[in-house]
């Protein structure tokens, strides 16, 4: 039995138009009592799409995770189905009596104390006042704000304004439960009891929608997942396949993210404007010095640098740096350091770096290389714009650690 349909649903916005919490709420309620007229298909010059023709469907008992990159429409959807926003196009149906816990501030006045909001949040979300009453100690209970609950929530941090939020929604018992991104603020302590909160929940045969960049999380809830790409479903499926065409989503916009940067950025150091040699090309290859750009985790890497020097140069330093996305260097090596000594270099020639497996994780690398004066202190030259990937698998999808060894355990049991 399906709870939730999402029919081809279509919905517009005006550049730099916000809709955020009770403040849409409010005239959302009063706009589902007036007749609902739909605006013609064709976009005005302010208007896009923040979502086009999504389409899907939700069992009961069931929970979906929607995940993608930031503004691709993940909320959006969310507000479509608790009712704050209405699509242009399209039909929502939903069975069932819904909670939805969509941002911090969702349906929380900042001048009431936390008791206050519990009963203003619980009305909002469809609970009677003796429902609240019989259920008030377990939401505080649970939030874990029992010291600070005749508090102004004004004076509340983020991870406050959510474990109420939270606790809130949750202690409905909800047929069907929308959670956005808000657990992302709480501690992690909080963030593990929501989740076991959510699996009693699903216990209960509850329905669960779940937006989050915590791929850990959705994959340990969901079985299903939709990705959001530009307002559209780029990929539905399997959690772990979901999650590994997102993951390389990323990736390729973070490969044109350094790409523009790599171009333009270089090392802060003395850079002698009249160099007296040039790195013409690099390289990067494989084990068997097959040229590619995309590597898979184990496989070996060597880095080959062609150059050319103008004039003799004496005892020079070539260095290389690997930098991951975020601007982590995840290994530097240099010709002086690792005992290779160059005398004199003079015309056309290369130099290879052979990394044999370095087992790096999942990404976007670029390799800095430059050569030096043999003291190190003045850089010759340099280039900053050669780009390789580490390939995501299913082995290693969740992974953001810098690299990943080949390790071997040994347990020993005392108890026998």
């Amino acid at each position: 039995m399906n709870v939730i349909e999402f029919n081809q649903v279509w919905k517009k916005f005006n550049r730099g138009e916000k809709l955020n919490s009770i403040r849409d709420l409010i005239p959302a309620m009063f706009g589902r009592a007036l007749p609902f007229t739909n605006n013609n298909d064709i976009l005005k010059k302010e208007e896009f799409w923040a979502l086009q023709d999504v389409d899907f469907k939700v069992k009961k008992g069931e929970v979906l995770g929607i995940i993608g990159p930031n503004g691709a429409g993940k909320s959006t959807a969310l507000k479509l189905l608790s009712g704050i926003l209405r699509p242009n196009k399209g039909e929502i149906k939903i069975n069932g009596k819904l909670s939805a816990l969509i941002e911090v501030t969702a349906g929380f006045h900042p001048e009431l104390t936390g008791r206050e909001n519990i009963y203003l949040n619980g009305t909002i979300l469809g609970m009677r006042k003796k429902e609240i009453d019989s259920k008030f100690a377990s939401i505080v209970d649970f939030s874990e704000l029992g010291e600070f609950i005749d508090t102004p929530v004004k004076r509340y941090s983020s991870g406050m304004y959510s474990r109420l939020g939270f606790s809130v929604a949750a202690h409905m018992e909800p047929d069907i439960l929308l959670v956005d991104e808000v657990l992302s603020v709480g501690d992690i302590a909080f963030q593990a009891k929501c989740a076991n909160k959510m699996r009693e929940l699903l216990e209960l045969n509850t329905t669960i929608i779940l937006v989050s960049h915590n791929l850990a999380l959705v994959q340990s809830l969901c079985k299903r997942v939709i990705l959001i790409e530009g307002g559209q479903i780029f990929k539905e499926g399997a959690t772990d396949e979901v999650i590994i065409h997102y993951q390389n989503l990323v990736y390729k916009k973070e490969e044109e993210k350094i790409k523009k940067k790599a171009y333009s950025e270089g090392y802060r150091v003395k850079i002698d404007q009249h160099t007296p040699i040039e790195i013409s090309n690099v390289l990067i290859s494989n084990g068997d010095y097959k040229i590619k750009s995309s590597f898979q985790g184990e496989e070996p890497i060597a880095i080959t640098v062609e150059y050319f020097a103008k004039e003799a140069i004496e005892n020079p330093v070539f260095s290389l740096d690997i930098a991951r996305a975020d601007g982590v260097i995840c290994c530097s090596v240099n010709t002086k350091d690792n005992g290779v000594s160059i005398n004199s270099l003079k015309g056309g020639g290369r130099i290879k770096i052979d990394l044999g497996r370095i087992n790096l994780a999942p990404g976007i690398y670029v390799a800095r290389i430059s050569i030096w004066d043999k003291d190190m202190i003045c850089a010759y030259t340099r280039r900053n714009k050669d780009i390789f990937k580490i390939e995501l698998n299913k082995f290693n999808k969740q992974i953001k650690a810098v690299f990943l060894p080949k390790v071997k355990w040994e347990i020993w049991n005392n108890n026998g």
